[in-house]
C-alpha cells in the first residue's frame, strides 16, 4: 500500500499539528515533534494518540534527518 501524497499534504499530527512522515516499511505515519508513530491499518491511518507507538530517541533523530 502507498499513502496518497495528497492525503499526506493534509494529514497532520493531531497533538502538535506538525507534518507527518510516511514510514512505508513499518506502515506508520511518524511525527518527529511528538515522537509518535501512528499506525496504518487496512489502508486507514489511525490518528489516535492511544494507538500510536512511542518513538525511541534514536528513531526521532533518524526521522529528523530524513526531513
Amino acid at each position: 500500500m502507498a499513502v496518497d501524497p495528497r492525503l499526506l499534504e493534509i494529514l497532520v499530527d493531531p497533538l502538535t499539528k506538525a507534518p507527518l512522515i510516511y514510514a512505508k516499511d513499518a506502515q506508520e505515519l511518524v511525527s518527529v515533534e511528538s515522537a509518535l508513530a501512528y499506525p496504518i491499518r487496512d489502508d486507514i491511518p489511525v490518528m489516535l494518540e492511544e494507538e500510536a507507538r512511542r518513538l525511541t530517541p534514536e528513531e526521532v533523530e533518524h526521522w529528523r534527518a530524513q526531513r
